[in-house]
């Protein structure tokens, strides 16, 4: 039977398509152990034939999974044509696919490799497709479909990630040191987003972080939860498959550890410190990968467990001057000034995350970015000692010009009064500095903190955390807006309404500063806060809020947008200046709705809930017969979600009571009050649970128009539950 060992690195070989990196691979895996060389090279040889199944198109006929190969491309899998191969792993191939209904569009289908379809890998497979589907962020690749083969041999469809691995990028295009640390910064985000979902990613390194270009702007795309652990209960339990599973130089020594059990989210901390360390240096921070000198597996777990990584400006200065001119050179950096960059602060931070003992990394991948953060803007970073002189050391670079001039000034009234008061206001000054600089990184950590609490469902002890702070204080970054979001659906699903109102008012200015792009995700994020605010009553801190978004996204191009903001801002009826800002919002949507291109009109859900945005947009500009006409629209889609029939409904009563079809407005209010009395005699449901009811704020926004409607039609509002 072969050993783990072997099967690490069996993985690990095929995973190298090109055959001299695999000889490269392989002579330097097994150095000193010819046995184990020529057993692996048996395995390798043997496993090509196997994959010519796969080279081959497929159509119905055969015995295997009712496929047999023919010389002809394009075969299919379900309403899938394989268009191209675009790479393999250890148990399964990827395929660049075409999805045939009820769109066309490019997609990537992965599917259990023949002769690979054991009970631990289909669950291993089986774990990264429900890993994957978990996670909903723009740099994480997206599950978009999944099913089986007659036979049973199961596949996901995931979004086409056609890009460079993270250190080939930054090396192709010579990214500077700080280009590197934003990009790096964005995989922390991402690596935070999985892990509050509560799933370990256990392999992370740069083959598995992807750089594609959006808008002609480089965008980080993690892939492959092959081997991903769940914090919860919610994937399929295949440890024993994946006791060893991982890439050793990226491997936490807790990972190595004899059952894999003990592993938590700090074993990505340190996979994300040893990728630092290789985007700064273009090395790992350890002497020499863990050398498989046996096939005894415990030596290489040894290895793992008592190596010590190297700092940055360490490792660049124990490479030769060629190495080091060739790195400095791709990081576009003079080589003594990027040795200069890399001490102190960048070695700190890398070895802080590389820590042996777990209790002393960072608790959060958000934790780590923070402090990447700081240091590209100059700040002190929680991984330094913070003693005084470094302190005021941190305070002169960032204020460079203001210290210089000062310092003339000083010398220059040296002798007199002057000299001692400008000496006092600098000193007042320097030391409100450091006082506000202290109480925004103890903010931020406790922000951190409430994440991590988030992550382990203890709620309520994060709302406890950060109780005193008051919205002007949340910072501007995505795990601000994220923990702001949580919290403020906590309250709102518990009607606690003030309190959701307050979580909520933070919300929307602290992403819309951390994330500046037109994205549907932050748009997305503005709904909730619009729905609190209004069930609350705090009708000017509305009208703020829509200013806002109006501000943010009056130039967007995308319909989708564009029709979150008109749902945000029309809740209540407006001003006269805020429709006609929107105008060019409703033309937005309304012209999406008659295009041929699926990526612009969209599936029929979205479709639905256009058609019911530009209806409010006309009912709010008093257009009654086209309010009328969209809420019928709505109203006939085949995508069926109850909170956005209900709504419609609402919109089509106040429609026909303005134009005195009064009959009509009462059977349709109605019609929308039985489905809201009906959903609100349970408890309202999480986000999670929205697929085919809808999100807790489309059944409240669904209300808020209830109690509009039968104040004019029908003289009498709904009591609040």
């Amino acid at each position: 039977m072969p050993t783990h060992l072997e099967k690490s690195l069996f993985i690990d070989a095929l995973e190298l398509a090109d055959p001299a990196k695999r000889k490269a691979f392989l002579d330097q895996a097994c150095a000193g152990n010819p046995p184990l060389r020529s057993r692996l090279d048996r395995l390798l040889n043997a496993q090509t034939p196997a994959d010519t199944f796969f080279s081959l198109p497929l159509t119905p006929g055969s015995d295997d999974d009712g496929f047999h190969p023919r010389p002809d491309l394009n075969s299919r899998i379900g309403r899938y044509e394989l268009k191209e191969r675009l790479g393999e792993g250890g148990c399964g191939v990827v395929y660049l696919a075409e999805q045939q209904e009820p769109v066309r569009r490019p997609v990537a289908l992965k599917i259990i490799r023949l002769g690979m379809d054991t009970e631990n890998v289909i669950a291993r497979f089986e774990a990264e497709r429900q890993s994957l589907a978990l996670m909903d962020h723009p740099n994480i690749a997206r599950v978009l479909d999944a099913g089986a083969t007659e036979s049973g041999r199961p596949y996901f469809v995931m979004e086409v990630v056609q890009g460079v691995k993270i250190t080939d990028y930054c090396d192709q295009n010579r990214l500077d040191i700080a280009q590197r640390l934003d990009l790096f910064i964005r995989v922390c985000h991402a690596i935070q987003h999985a892990h509050q979902k509560g799933v370990i990613h256990l392999d992370i390194k740069p083959s598995n972080i992807l750089i594609t270009r959006h808008d002609g702007l480089p965008v980080p795309k993690l892939i492959d939860f092959g081997i991903a652990k769940a914090t919860g209960g919610h994937l399929a339990d295949h440890t024993t498959d994946t006791a060893f599973a991982g890439t050793p130089a990226y491997m936490s020594p807790e990972q190595a550890a004899t059952d894999g059990a003990d592993v938590d989210t700090r074993g990505d901390i340190y996979s994300l410190g040893v990728l630092l360390c290789e985007l700064l240096t273009g090395h790992a921070p350890f002497d020499a990968p863990p050398p498989p000198v046996e096939t005894d597996i415990e030596d290489l777990r040894r290895i793992i467990r008592e190596r010590r990584a190297n700092t940055p400006s360490a490792l660049l200065a124990s490479l030769s001057p060629e190495e080091q001119e060739r790195i400095s050179t791709q990081r576009r950096t003079p080589a003594r000034r990027l040795l200069t960059m890399l001490r102190d602060d960048l070695d700190c931070i890398v070895l802080k995350a590389l820590e042996n003992d777990r209790r002393d990394r960072y608790e959060t991948a958000n934790a780590l970015a923070m402090d990447v953060r700081r240091c590209l803007d100059h700040e002190p970073v929680a991984a330094h000692f913070p003693g005084r002189l470094y302190r005021l050391r941190k305070l002169v670079r960032r204020n460079r010009g203001i210290f210089v001039a000062g310092t003339l000034v000083a010398l220059a009234l040296v002798t007199g009064l002057g000299t001692s008061t400008w000496l006092f206001l600098g000193e007042r000054d320097a030391r409100r500095e450091q006082a506000r600089l202290r109480e925004q990184a103890e903010i931020r950590e406790e922000i951190s903190r409430a994440a991590v609490l988030i992550s382990h469902g203890e709620i309520r002890e994060a709302d406890t955390l950060l109780a005193d702070l008051a919205p002007a204080q949340i910072p501007s970054s995505l795990e601000s807006a994220q923990v702001m979001r949580t919290l403020g659906g906590w309250h709102a699903l518990a009607g606690r309404w003030d309190l959701a109102a307050a979580r909520f008012a933070a919300l929307a200015p602290a992403i819309i500063r951390a994330d500046p792009s037109d994205t549907e995700y932050v748009s997305r994020n503005l709904l909730p806060v619009a729905t609190a605010l209004c069930e609350f009553g705090d009708r000017t801190a509305y009208d703020r809020f829509r200013r806002m978004a109006l501000e943010h996204f009056a130039q967007t191009t995308k319909p989708v947008v564009a029709e979150h903001v008109i749902k945000a801002c029309l809740l209540l009826p407006t001003d006269p200046h805020t429709l006609r800002s929107l105008v060019p919002l409703a033309n937005l949507a309304a012209h999406s709705l008659e295009s041929k291109d699926p990526n612009i009109a969209g599936s029929a859900f979205m479709a639905a809930w256009r058609t019911f945005a530009l209806s409010l947009f006309a009912y709010r500009q008093g257009n009654d017969v086209e309010a009328l006409k969209w809420a019928r629209q709505c109203l006939d889609s085949p995508d069926d979600t109850p909170a956005r029939r209900a709504s419609a409904h609402i919109i089509h009563a106040l429609a026909c009571h303005r134009l005195h079809q009064d009959d009509e407005a009462r059977t349709a209010l109605a019609q929308g009050r039985e489905l809201i009395d009906h959903r609100f005699r349970q408890a309202l449901r999480t986000d999670s649970d929205a697929k085919n009811d809808g999100f807790w704020f489309d059944w409240i926004n669904a209300r808020i128009l209830l109690r509009e409607a039968a104040l004019l039609i029908a003289s009498e509002a709904p009591q609040k539950n």
